[in-house]
């Protein structure tokens, strides 16, 4: 049983240390009402521009690989009652380790790109690509796309 836990622990591990690695803080600038008031109609003032990684979307394949792979390894520990539960327990731990390693294997990359408009309000664009942009541009949003003006 312990080695059952020990190898759903190693699998999941990798995934939880990548979530928590350290990024740079991201440039910010706030325009002045000067600047805000010299923006064009339609035209916003980009405050920053970060990166997020968003999990991807499980579609049940893992899970259910994960609990095969699971299920086989606990059914080689013990015999009897505690064969069967370190059965079970395989296929649970496999099944939450194989969902884990799907949504990791799926995972993008997005950009939140936060503007400031000429009345001061903040508002947010997520975007699939790199936008190529800097804290402090100046850009206009059509179609939900981000263009210099």
């Amino acid at each position: 049983m312990k080695s059952i836990a020990a190898a759903a622990f190693t699998a999941i591990l990798p995934a939880m240390l990548a979530s928590v690695q350290a990024q740079p803080a991201p440039a910010v600038s706030v325009p002045t009402a000067e600047q805000r008031a010299a923006l064009c109609d339609g035209c916003a003032w980009v405050q920053e521009v970060r990166t997020e990684t968003r999990d991807g979307k499980a579609s049940g394949l893992g899970v259910v690989g994960g609990a095969v792979v699971g299920g086989l390894l606990g059914s080689q520990v013990g015999g009897g009652t505690g064969k069967k539960l370190a059965t079970v327990g395989g296929a649970v731990a496999g099944g939450y380790a194989g969902n884990k390693v799907e949504k990791k294997a799926k995972e993008r990359k997005v950009w939140i790109v936060q503007l400031v408009q000429r009345d001061g309000s903040l508002r947010s664009v997520e975007l699939d690509a790199d936008p190529n942009l800097r804290a402090g541009d100046t850009v206009r949003e059509k179609d939900g796309h981000l263009t210099r003006p």
